[in-house]
């Protein structure tokens, strides 16, 4: 007898044999060099995958038709830029209802401070990441925009002291 989480883990396992398998090794190629070179040439991508430039472009095209690449852009050096802090903050809602969990998100979506939000499964409800200039800049932030989102019980804070890795390519 298979356990439910055996299944669920087989029915992922199976769902990325499937997916990959839609992907032939020049399209996973493609894809890999995307991920650390977004600004390659199509000239240098096609000479690098062993296609015409024309062949190269058709695949970058359906690729992106088919939802594979989200879209392209420059990776910024915040620091550089006046934003030195980076930090994470754990969010547990006082109700976890699907009208919660709703406003919280809508309410996300427009704080433009909030890099990333992610509804998790533990101890709290929301992991939040966020950039600012400094820890005064963020204690403003944290009074004046996240406990004010809707359904916010507490939150946890954790200054990030090193990035060790960011921004690692997924693994094709």
């Amino acid at each position: 007898m298979i356990l439910p989480i055996c299944r669920i883990k087989l029915r992922q396992i199976g769902l990325r044999q499937r997916i990959m398998s839609e992907l032939d090794k020049i399209d996973r190629r493609i894809l890999n060099i995307l991920q650390t070179e977004g600004r390659i040439a199509n000239i240098e991508l096609a000479e690098r995958i062993g296609l015409s430039a024309t062949a190269a472009g058709e695949r970058l095209k359906r690729l992106m038709k088919d939802g594979y690449i989200e879209g392209f852009g420059a990776r910024l050096v915040p620091e550089k830029l006046g934003y030195g802090l980076l930090v994470f903050v754990e969010v547990l809602l006082d109700k976890t209802t699907p009208d919660v969990f709703d406003k919280f998100a809508q309410a996300v979506r427009r704080a433009p401070e909030v890099l990333e939000c992610h509804m998790v499964a533990g101890g709290f409800d929301y992991l939040i990441k966020t950039r600012l200039p400094d820890m005064t800049t963020y204690r403003r932030f944290l009074g004046s925009i996240l406990l004010s989102l809707p359904g916010v019980k507490e939150t946890r804070t954790y200054a990030v002291m090193e990035e060790v890795k960011n921004n690692g390519p997924l693994s094709l």
